[in-house]
């Protein structure tokens, strides 16, 4: 439920779209965002760059899409575009994928803007980039974005990239929680483990997410295990290298580079396993990760930024300390799930807690914070907590923030009850009710500044 957005010219920027050759987590986000928010009757146009091939004008699912410039060349030419059009949008979803389109500098001071931050990028910067280009990168990712952005609000995919803004890049701004959600797979049933294990890592083939590691594990393994598989899902830039490596390593028939395949074909890939595994230095969250869980399959990570939001460790999956290995948990985890009732348990609660993220629940967060932002004129707050609000003797409470917090309070603050919201609340959008995954604080998610919001503040009428 998007309450508020039809009839709405909402924009959204992001870098890539979902069909970009290159695209990812971030442009599923933002897709599944814009699609649904137009089935609710918001006019959004999804601004966006062009790759070879893709068409300049496009109209998919009511969602016009605008493609201009390549790599960099587009953010001028997207602040270029929305300076002519600069009244013709209600509200803009800004998304930073490294650094923003700093959307704010060319639109009216009354148009709400969304920055949408999926993670920090500051340590990445330098695996891609020269010292100098880096330096610029970590700039306008701090000081600039966050001057730019101080009158409005972000939002965050999770609980560590929240921390992580308040923490590495200083923002002192509301930042607002809007989970990614999960597509749940029709009917799936996973395979009994026959024979030697047969292991999965879907990701993107670039430097930060650290493949190496995965075949390092591969030859570990394979001593014990010598019918191993692992299949590596995924395309990018060190294909080529990794592929060589793979050779090299004499790991071809143990390690298969399966590229990029169709959804179906990777939902078959993943359900099939023991185990999904993640190398990745940090993530915003890890939507593979959700996605490997609602099949009903485990991951071993490691326990960086936004995995440890995405795991439940020990429950459905478990974490590793970053300076180790992966192999030696891999293999302990095998052995524990080598007992059928174990497996089963597993299998379960991952569905269970993949269950918990549902991208219409993710949309109708959005719209509801864009639509209380138009209606009062601003994204942002007085009071960046979640809070968890009820009226008195109502049986249906409610986790809000921001602008939709404050258009409560004005209008009906006589007689609601509101307490800061728990870092779990606050992640999964409800209210704790002590049933279900939802009743244990996801991640270890008090760390950090998301344990400012502990419940022993007490419930009290609002003020």
């Amino acid at each position: 439920m998007t309450g508020g957005v039809p009839g709405r010219r909402l924009a959204i920027v992001n870098w890539r779209d979902p069909w970009h050759p290159s695209a990812g987590g971030a442009e599923r986000y933002a897709w599944e965002l814009a699609r649904r928010l137009a089935a609710e009757g918001a006019r959004v146009t999804y601004v966006t760059c062009r790759a070879p091939g893709q068409r300049r004008r496009e109209r998919v699912e009511g969602v016009d899409f605008v493609r201009t410039g390549g790599r960099f060349t587009v953010y001028p030419l997207v602040l270029l575009w929305l300076l002519l059009r600069r009244r013709r949008f209600d509200a803009v979803v800004d998304c930073q994928n490294g650094i923003p389109f700093f959307t704010p500098w060319v639109l009216p001071r009354r148009v709400p803007v969304f920055c949408s931050i999926f993670h920090v990028h500051d340590e990445q910067f330098g695996l891609y980039f020269p010292a100098w280009l880096a330096w610029v990168g970590r700039m306008l990712e701090g000081p600039v974005a966050r001057r730019t952005y101080r009158r409005h609000a972000c939002t965050a995919i999770s609980l560590t990239t929240l921390t992580a803004l308040r923490e590495r890049l200083a923002w002192t701004g509301p930042v607002y929680l809007v989970p990614v959600g999960v597509t749940l797979p029709d009917r799936i049933v996973r395979a009994e483990p026959v024979g030697d294990p047969d292991l999965v890592c879907v990701t993107r083939l670039v430097p930060h997410k650290r493949v190496d590691r995965v075949l390092d594990l591969a030859e570990r393994l394979r001593p014990q295990w010598p019918g191993l598989r692992i299949g590596i899902v995924g395309r990018g830039p060190e294909h080529d290298r990794l592929a060589a490596e793979i050779t090299a390593r004499g790991l071809d028939g143990t390690v298969v580079l399966h590229g990029f395949v169709s959804e179906e074909e990777k939902a078959a890939l993943v359900s099939r396993a023991d185990l999904h595994l993640s190398a990745s230095r940090g993530e915003g969250w890890g939507l593979c990760v959700a996605e490997a869980a609602a099949l009903g399959v485990p991951t071993v990570a490691y326990d960086v930024d936004g995995l440890r939001d995405a795991i439940r460790d020990g429950v459905t999956g478990w974490l590793v300390p970053d300076e180790e290995e992966l192999a030696g948990t891999v293999e302990r985890v095998l052995k524990e799930l080598g007992d059928p009732e174990r497996r089963a348990r597993v299998a379960a609660d991952c569905r269970a807690w993949a269950a918990e993220f549902d991208w219409s629940r993710t949309a109708g967060r959005m719209g509801e914070l864009i639509a209380a932002a138009i209606r009062t004129g601003t994204s942002a707050t007085r009071d960046a907590d979640a809070h968890v609000v009820r009226g008195y003797g109502d049986d249906h409470p409610r986790v809000v923030e921001g602008p939709v917090r404050d258009e409560l309070l004005r209008d009906h603050g006589d007689v609601l009850q509101v307490r800061i919201a728990t870092p779990a609340e606050r992640l999964l959008g409800r209210p704790d009710d002590g049933a279900g995954p939802g009743k244990a604080d996801p991640g270890e998610a008090g760390r950090g500044e998301a344990g400012r919001g502990e419940a022993g503040r007490g419930e009290g009428p609002a003020r």
